[in-house]
């Protein structure tokens, strides 16, 4: 699933859009570095386990930017619905 990070409107990237969408409740799916800053993990992991959003650990920050098409690595990202853009 980590190949859809690739589609830029299907996807946001990095700690406060990832955040963002969390609570706002267009995440799907939320990726998480393992090498994030610990205050990053806390906060996403918090959110993500109230709204009942999936979380899948990557492995380091560098995997997750690869994965995103981005040529920095990611503490964060997440697939996000957007259906609602798509009416």
């Amino acid at each position: 699933m980590m190949s859809q990070l690739r589609k830029k409107q299907a996807r946001v990237v990095g700690f406060k859009e990832t955040l963002k969408a969390i609570k706002a409740g267009q995440a799907l799916k939320v990726y998480l570095a393992e090498d994030a800053d610990q205050h990053i993990k806390e906060q996403i992991q918090e959110a993500s386990e109230h709204q009942e959003i999936p979380l899948e650990m990557v492995e380091r920050k560098t995997f997750l930017g690869e994965a995103c098409g981005i040529d920095v690595g990611s503490a964060t990202a997440a697939l996000i619905d957007t259906s609602e853009f798509s009416k």
